[in-house]
C-alpha cells in the first residue's frame, strides 16, 4: 500500500524517476540515475503522473505535430501508378504522407481516409484541406470500413492501403504512453476514446493471461518471468516503471542482444490494447470485396503477426478457398478473387538508413479479378 499525500507522491515520483534507455553490454540497466550513464537533464520539467485511477478517455491533444516519413512511399507510388479515377481507401491514414503524394501523382481520384486517432484525422484533415471534396476524412477503426463505405455512399475502390502498426508521432508523444523510451502514464490507446488502455491490461490481467500476450503477440522468450514479475510489482503506472520491472526480470546475459529489453513487452502490450491483429483479418477481407475489377489493395506490416495475417487473407481470396490438388482440375467450383502482384517487398538500403523505423516495414499487394465482383 502506498502512502502519503498525493503531492508528496507525485514528487518523490518524479525526483527519483529513473527514465530507462537499455541496458549496458555486461546487463547493467541504463537510466538517469545510473553512475554510469550520468547526464545533465535539466531540461527536465517536474510535471505530475497520474498515480491513481483511471486514463482520461477523451482527451485529444492537437494533432499539430503528427507529421511522419511515410515508409516505402516510392514503391506503393509504383504500385498505384495505374490508377485513374475512382476512390481511393487510406485505411491508416496517420499523417496523410501516402494520401498527400498519391492524391497528388493522380488528380483526378477522390480519396477516403480513416483512423482511429483523433490526432490524425484532425492533422490530416488540415493538411489536405486545401483538396476540398475530392478528400473525404472519418475517424473510425480499419475493422468498420464496410460501415464507412455505406456511410459515404462509396460502391466500390479503385485502391486501398493499410499501413499497420504504430506510427512515429505516436511512439514520440510522450504523453501517449507507447514508448519505453519516454517517462509517461500508461496509455498505448491508438484512439483515445477507447475505454481500455496499457494501465488496465498491465494492473488487471492475470499472469496467465499476460503470459499469453507476451507470446502471441510478441514471441516474447521470458513471457513466463515477465508475467509474474508484473503481477508482483502492481501496481504500475508508468511506462518507465512497465520498462524497470520487465528489465529486472529478464536474464542479463540475455540484455546484451536484441535491442531494448522492454522493446517486445511494449509491442505485446500495445497490440493487446489495440486489438491490433484481431480486427485485422476481417478488415483486409471487406476491403478485397469491395475492390473494383483490376484495383489492388497494399498492405504495409512491421511485425511477423500482422504479416502472417496479412500473407493468409491474401492467400484466401488467391485461391478463393479451393482445396483441390493443384495437379488435378478444380472440381469445387471455387474462384479466386484476387492475383497476387509481384513488387519489392522491402526498403531500400538507402531508405532504411534514412529512417531505421522502416527496417522491418514489408509490403505485400494483390490485384482484383473480375471474377466474383459484384456491380
Amino acid at each position: 500500500m502506498i502512502r502519503g499525500t498525493r503531492n508528496e507522491l507525485l514528487h518523490s515520483t518524479i525526483t527519483s524517476r529513473a527514465s530507462v534507455f537499455g541496458s549496458f553490454p555486461d546487463g547493467t540497466v541504463r537510466s538517469f540515475n545510473s553512475a554510469r550513464c550520468h547526464r545533465a537533464h535539466s531540461e527536465e520539467k517536474s510535471r505530475g503522473l497520474m498515480l491513481f485511477g483511471k486514463l482520461p478517455r477523451t482527451g485529444v491533444v492537437s494533432g499539430a505535430m503528427f507529421n511522419h516519413e511515410p515508409v516505402m512511399l516510392n514503391e506503393i507510388l509504383e504500385v498505384f501508378s495505374g490508377l485513374s479515377t475512382g476512390t481511393f481507401l487510406d485505411a491508416t491514414l496517420g499523417g496523410a504522407g501516402h494520401a498527400s503524394a498519391l492524391l497528388k501523382a493522380h488528380p483526378d481520384i477522390e480519396f477516403l481516409g480513416i483512423d482511429r486517432d483523433h490526432e490524425a484525422v484532425a492533422f490530416s484533415k488540415s493538411k489536405l484541406s486545401s483538396l476540398g471534396e475530392r478528400v473525404t476524412l472519418r475517424h473510425a477503426r480499419f475493422d468498420r470500413v464496410a460501415e464507412v463505405l455505406v456511410q459515404t455512399g462509396t460502391h466500390s475502390l479503385a485502391g486501398a492501403l493499410f499501413d499497420l502498426g504504430v506510427s512515429s508521432p505516436q511512439l514520440d508523444q510522450e504523453q501517449r504512453g507507447f514508448s519505453y523510451r519516454l517517462d509517461a502514464p500508461l496509455d498505448m490507446r491508438m484512439d483515445q476514446s477507447q475505454s481500455m488502455s496499457a494501465l488496465e491490461v498491465i494492473n488487471d490481467s492475470s499472469i496467465e493471461h499476460l503470459e499469453k500476450i507476451l507470446r502471441e503477440n510478441a514471441d516474447e522468450r521470458f513471457a513466463g518471468r515477465i508475467a509474474k514479475a508484473i503481477v508482483r510489482a502492481r501496481p504500475i503506472n508508468t511506462t518507465v516503471e512497465l520498462a524497470e520491472v520487465v528489465i529486472a526480470a529478464i536474464p542479463a546475459a540475455a540484455r546484451r542482444r536484441g535491442g531494448h529489453p522492454a522493446k517486445r513487452t511494449f509491442q505485446a502490450i500495445r497490440i493487446e490494447v489495440n486489438q491490433e491483429l484481431v480486427i485485422l483479418p476481417n478488415a483486409l477481407t471487406d476491403v478485397i470485396k469491395a475492390l473494383s475489377p483490376g484495383a489492388r489493395l497494399a498492405v504495409l506490416s512491421y511485425h511477423s503477426g500482422e504479416d502472417s495475417i496479412a500473407k493468409s487473407v491474401m492467400r484466401l481470396a488467391e485461391t478463393g478457398g479451393c482445396t483441390c490438388p493443384t495437379n488435378l482440375p478444380c472440381v469445387c467450383g471455387r474462384q479466386a478473387l484476387v492475383r497476387r502482384v509481384r513488387t519489392v517487398k522491402t526498403p531500400s538500403v538507402a531508405e532504411q538508413t534514412l529512417n531505421r523505423r522502416s527496417t522491418a516495414a514489408r509490403l505485400r499487394v494483390v490485384e482484383r479479378l473480375s471474377t466474383g465482383w459484384e456491380s
